[in-house]
C-alpha cells in the first residue's frame, strides 16, 4: 500500500506506547528515591560556613499539563554541626524534580527536607525554570523564565545573611 509522502507507516508507531511508558518511568524515577538516605551526615564539619551548590541542572514534568520543564537550581545552607556530601544536594534536587511537579513545590520540598534532616541555621533554594507548557501552548512565550525561591531560618529572618547567600549563589 502506498504511503502519502511525509507520513509514517503504522508499523513505525507500534512500539510508541512501550517507548512512552519507559520514558515516563525514567522521567518520574524520583518517586523511587528514599530521601532520608541522602542525609548521611559528617558531624563537626562546616560550622559557620555557608555551603552552596549552584547551577544544578534538572527537569521535571508539569503536573498540570504533563509537559516537561527545565530547571536550574541553586541551594545553600548554613550548618550548625553537620554537613552532607555536596553531591547529595544535587541528588535531592533530582529526586524531587523527577516527579509530577510544580516548580514552586520543588523549591519548598528541597528546603523543607534540608531543614528537617540537617537542622541547619538556614536554607536557601532558588530555581529558574523554562516551561514547555508556556512555550508550546497558551501564551507561547519562548523567552520567559519562572523564578521561585524559598528562604528558611536565618536566610529568611536576617537580611544581611540573605544578601550574603544570594551573592554566593550568584543571584545578587
Amino acid at each position: 500500500e502506498a504511503i502519502e509522502p511525509g507520513l509514517s507507516s503504522h508499523e513505525d508507531v507500534l512500539e510508541t506506547p512501550t517507548r512512552v511508558q519507559r520514558a515516563y518511568e525514567e522521567m518520574l524515577d524520583g518517586y523511587d528515591v528514599d530521601i532520608s538516605s541522602l542525609f548521611k551526615t559528617s558531624n563537626g564539619e562546616g560550622k559557620d560556613q555557608i555551603v552552596a551548590v549552584r547551577d544544578i541542572q534538572s527537569w521535571s514534568i508539569c503536573r498540570h499539563h504533563l509537559l516537561p520543564f527545565e530547571i536550574c537550581a541553586h541551594v545553600a545552607y548554613l550548618p550548625i554541626d553537620c554537613v552532607i556530601g555536596v553531591s547529595k544536594i544535587e541528588r535531592l534536587v533530582h529526586a524531587y524534580s523527577h516527579r509530577l511537579q510544580l516548580q514552586e513545590k520543588i523549591a519548598r520540598e528541597v528546603s523543607e527536607a534540608m531543614m528537617a534532616y540537617l537542622q541547619p541555621r538556614g536554607v536557601a533554594v532558588v530555581i529558574h525554570g523554562k516551561h514547555l507548557c508556556m512555550r508550546c501552548r497558551g501564551v507561547k512565550s519562548f523567552s520567559s523564565q519562572v523564578v521561585t525561591s524559598v528562604m528558611l531560618g536565618e536566610f529568611r529572618e536576617n537580611q544581611a545573611m540573605r544578601m550574603e547567600v544570594l551573592g554566593l549563589l550568584g543571584l545578587r
